[in-house]
């Protein structure tokens, strides 16, 4: 871990900004603004006005000490895992305690998709994944890491670091505009060219979203399949989690296919909730849930591959109709004749 009290003595604070651009907010959050920034810290503390420092109800060693903290709690330690050449699931058993008779080991780069009946606990698995299971879930799973089952101080340093969700339900509570909430993502993810980040991360959102949005409309104005589209780019360009849960994409009204394509990128190990016959076959497997219990594990095969083409057709057709209504426009026997085969 980094001495981030000695790269506060010995570094000017443009120099720290540089290096740890989050750094921003400590300064902001403390009213550090008015601060020689060509000088460290502690001698810009020092020749700053010392009546105004006691205004903020600290002293010179005290802000060292919670800038320390701060930059100590926000940095990824260095024995961290942020890469992983495979994840595997040790079955537990169903809601009935019959046992899964599992061992599944996924690869990076791999899709897979998670399928079965509303209630079937396919979202129970994400979790299990998500906060990497010792047998401690009802379940009773085990999560492997690169083949390993990781220690308890391991797994709690891993949380948040391995795992990036997206969930079906996705609220902002922040009221930032489009372009501060993206440029506040990639100042706390340490991001080398955050401005080339940010701008790559709004393309990529408006070309997956269903109706377009600018820089400036709040996060907490954005529809569902724009909030979905903006933390799918958020995540595919910004996250270095390297695996990638998301659950029932197919209702949010984005492009399913090119957001899939966007987070397989970077050999990430993507897992997929879904109903939709499209994801799941796009899947290299699939994993059938039933009674909260992992039923089969199915490899896609060459004649399902093929079965896409005959799937993506009527997908369009039903997509067509939909913008149909959309836009005004009236469904009828003779509107419909053009898709018929």
């Amino acid at each position: 871990m980094a001495d981030f009290y000695g790269i506060a003595e010995n570094n000017s604070i443009n120099e720290i900004l540089q290096m740890y651009p989050i750094a921003y907010d400590f300064f902001a959050n403390m009213n550090l603004g008015k601060l020689e920034k060509d000088l460290p810290l502690p001698e810009a503390l020092e020749r700053a006005d010392q009546e105004w420092i006691s205004e903020l109800g600290t002293d010179i060693d005290d802000v060292l000490e919670q800038f320390a903290d701060f930059l100590q709690a926000l940095s990824v330690p260095e024995d961290i895992v942020t890469h992983i050449e495979s994840i595997t699931i040790i079955g537990g058993s169903d809601k009935n305690g019959v046992p899964e008779d599992v061992e599944l080991t996924v690869k990076s780069g791999e899709v897979l998709s998670i399928v079965g009946p509303t209630g079937s606990g396919k979202s129970r698995l994400l979790g299990d994944i998500e906060c990497i299971a010792q047998g401690d879930t009802p379940t009773g799973r085990f999560i492997k890491i690169n083949g390993r089952l990781p220690g308890e101080e391991l797994r709690f340093e891993l949380e948040g670091q391995l795992v990036a969700q997206l969930s079906q339900n996705m609220n902002f509570v922040v009221d930032l505009n489009v372009r501060d909430f993206l440029e506040m993502h990639a100042k706390s993810r340490f991001c080398e060219d955050p401005e080339d980040i940010v701008n790559k991360c709004f393309e990529c959102a408006n070309e997956l979203a269903g109706e377009k949005f600018t820089e400036d409309v709040k996060v907490t104005q954005l529809s569902g399949g724009q909030s979905r589209a903006l933390m799918i780019a958020d995540t595919a360009y910004m996250s270095s989690s390297p695996i990638v849960l998301i659950d029932e994409i197919e209702n949010a009204g984005i492009d399913r296919k090119q957001a899939i394509s966007i987070l397989t990128k970077n050999d990430k190990v993507v897992f997929i909730s879904t109903h939709d016959p499209l994801l799941a076959l796009s899947a290299d497997k699939r994993i059938v849930i039933k009674n909260g219990g992992i039923s089969k594990i199915i490899e896609t095969s060459e004649e399902e591959r093929k079965s896409q083409v005959i799937i993506e057709k009527l997908d369009n057709v039903i997509m067509n109709i939909r913008n149909m209504l959309r836009y005004g426009e009236f469904i009828t026997p003779e509107s419909l004749n053009h898709y018929r085969e």
